[in-house]
């Protein structure tokens, strides 16, 4: 039975596939959401496919990197969420990323310093007597740094410790901010690499963990994903070093 909530979920970055998946739990809870993405057209299109009720879904134009267009973004909205979740991300490959700046600059921009950006607007407006949690999607890359994607990992280490402060920041309000540590997913973004197939996860599998997000701040979605997490951790650096 649907529970009717009242209550409303932004999601920025909302093109992803695990935060496709979330609409679509968010509404079979009863909740309201508001998408964000660049790409609207297929946000439209996935709302039409799912059949999900449009007055239950609005989506709205959204670019993580475009800084200077945060406040008007968030000033603009007719409902002040209750639920944010940043999921905007972006990859290259770690040696494309050194031998050329642009895609390591885009990936700060969009895994990092976007999220900065938007969620500390979003965090400050003292107004905003809704808001209850802050989710943001980071990464196990962000956990140690690896020779094989240490560019893309930093963005996601340094989202995970601005999130970490956000939670101090904001514990006096009681308002909960999560940081989903996540491995490998079944996603567009992985598309063309050679992942270890027993450890994908699908995206409507991650999605239940934020849907369902309690206080801790860590939430790594997957046992096997909990126990690479602790080792990941715990290595030695002499160990780290030797890892692919």
């Amino acid at each position: 039975m649907k529970q009717n909530t009242n209550k409303t979920v932004l999601i920025l970055g909302a093109n992803s596939d695990v935060a496709k998946q979330c609409i679509i739990q968010y509404v079979e809870k009863g909740f309201s959401v508001i998408a964000a993405s660049r790409n609207t057209n297929s946000l439209n299109d996935f709302i039409g496919s799912n059949n999900l009720d449009r007055s239950k879904v609005s989506v709205l134009y959204f670019d993580a990197a475009d800084f200077d267009s945060h406040h008007q973004f968030y000033s603009s909205l007719s409902v002040q969420p209750h639920i944010v979740i940043y999921s905007a991300g972006f990859l290259v490959d770690n040696q494309k990323a050194l031998a050329d700046f642009k895609g390591a600059r885009q990936m700060m921009e969009v895994n990092y310093m976007g999220g900065v950006s938007i969620l500390s607007i979003i965090a400050m407006d003292k107004s905003n007597t809704n808001l209850e949690r802050i989710i943001g999607l980071s990464s196990l890359s962000g956990v140690r740094g690896r020779k094989s994607n240490f560019v893309y990992g930093s963005t996601k280490a340094a989202f995970t410790q601005f999130l970490a402060g956000l939670r101090q920041e904001l514990a006096s309000r009681k308002i909960i901010v999560n940081a989903l540590v996540i491995g490998y997913i079944r996603t567009k973004i992985n598309e063309g690499l050679e992942l270890n197939e027993s450890l994908i996860m699908e995206p409507d599998y991650v999605a239940k963990f934020i849907v369902n997000a309690g206080n801790s701040f860590t939430i790594v979605p997957n046992f096997k994903w909990k126990i690479i997490y602790h080792i990941l951790r715990l290595l030695p650096e002499s160990l780290a070093a030797k890892l692919p």
